[in-house]
């Protein structure tokens, strides 16, 4: 389910294409009980001696020291190369270097689904040789999960579609695995969450989900919070994951705040996490804190770190626009970064929607108390040109140009 999940977070129009013949239909039950006898004799996943050694490594991934933590994945690799972990890992740090800019460069996307391709290719070989083997099955549902995920993004629905519901299917042959540790949990809880949420609120997908099986909300909430208290190598994911849906998806802003502040304070280098707490804290009015974080995703901007780029630009010059505006009343001050915000948009191509309308609606009703009637009629322009028609700053702005 992670490719509709993604989508379902993001607004989109685009129909996703029908669902092959040849797709079978799969039944997953909530199993989290260990089962009775499984050898993980040689199970990477859960040797504990591996974990300790890359404790590190996943350390340095989330905070976005790409290399450090691709050299550790690489000796992982020259030890146990025909094993999917090091090739999935290599490719979710490949993921991580996607994220900061929203998704939006594709300057990566070729070399992930190389990582992605070699995951499948390796489990699949384990899984032939061992059709018990759950964590083939769990490299092979994280392989096609994260393959389809990024399908989404690009809107390629056919090979999304196919990918997630391969994904399920080794979802399904891994289950009986989820009590042996928390990382099997995690696929199984997203899909109990979105199989529920997507319909509800994408009509649109409900005859592709009528090919999947039935979730449950509350359960795949509980289960996420286990794999993010739980997990080692899935457990930053899990958190990411539960940070968006109680932010986007359940509302609950002040739910999503400890994990953001988690996730921020825990990987500073990460701009993704940053922004993303720095814009709790601006919905949940701590402005001090918004502030600061705001100022330091500038600096590491400007220090050209890894994963800040204009996306972060984006949030926190519009952050500081709004408090030199509103707390400072340095409407000098308000009017750069303003402008800088609209700069950052255009160059992320984020300009349908959201900061860039703002930022132009308040540079608009800065000119206009300033009885500047150009630069107002300009900015009021934009906003009339980007804001949905039943929007409140649509209708401010189309009453603006008829009188002036």
């Amino acid at each position: 389910m992670l490719p509709l999940a993604v989508r379902a977070q993001q607004p989109d129009t685009a129909r996703p294409a029908a669902l092959p013949d040849s797709v079978r239909q799969v039944r997953l039950e909530n199993v989290d009980v260990a089962p009775a006898a499984v050898d993980t004799k040689g199970w990477l996943l859960m040797d504990k001696d591996i974990q300790t050694e890359l404790e590190g490594a996943v350390y340095n991934l989330y905070n976005f020291k790409y290399d450090k933590a691709e050299r550790q994945f690489r000796s992982l690799r020259r030890r146990y190369p025909n094993h999917p972990m090091p090739y999935f890992l290599l490719g979710l740090s490949t993921w991580w270097k996607i994220m900061p800019s929203g998704i939006q460069t594709t300057l990566y996307d070729k070399q992930f689904f190389a990582y992605m391709d070699t995951t499948i290719a390796k489990g699949e070989a384990m899984y032939k040789a061992d059709n018990q083997n759950y964590e083939a099955s769990f490299f092979l549902a994280a392989g096609y999960g994260f393959d389809g995920r990024l399908h989404a993004e690009r809107h390629d629905w056919r090979k999304a579609t196919v990918s997630a519901k391969r994904a399920l299917d080794y979802l399904d042959k891994s289950k009986e695995a989820n009590g042996l540790s928390p990382e099997f949990l995690f696929g199984q809880a997203l899909f109990n969450y979105y199989a529920v949420w997507i319909p509800d609120n994408y009509p649109l997908l409900k005859p592709v989900l009528l090919f999947f099986p039935k979730g449950n909300k509350q359960l795949g909430l509980q289960q996420l919070r286990n794999v993010a208290d739980n997990g080692f190598y899935v457990g930053p994911e899990a958190r990411v994951f539960l940070m968006r849906i109680l932010l986007n998806e359940e509302d609950k802003p002040e739910q999503a705040m400890p994990l953001a502040r988690y996730l921020a304070t825990t990987y500073p280098d990460n701009g993704y996490f940053q922004r993303i707490y720095a814009n709790i804290c601006f919905r949940q009015g701590e402005f001090r804190e918004c502030e600061r974080v705001s100022r330091d995703m500038l600096e590491k901007l400007n220090q050209g770190l890894p994963g800040y780029e204009a996306n972060s630009g984006r949030y926190a010059t519009y952050f500081l626009g709004y408090l030199m505006q509103n707390r400072y009343k340095n409407y000098t001050k308000a009017k750069e970064y303003y402008q800088r915000c609209i700069v950052f948009a255009e160059l992320n191509g984020e300009t349908k929607y959201g900061f860039y309308v703002f930022a132009n609606l308040a540079l608009a009703r800065l000119a206009d108390k300033a009885k500047d009637a150009p630069a107002a009629r300009r900015y009021y322009t934009v906003v009339l040109d980007k804001s949905e028609r039943k929007s409140e700053q649509y209708r401010e702005a189309k009453a603006y140009l008829k009188t002036k």
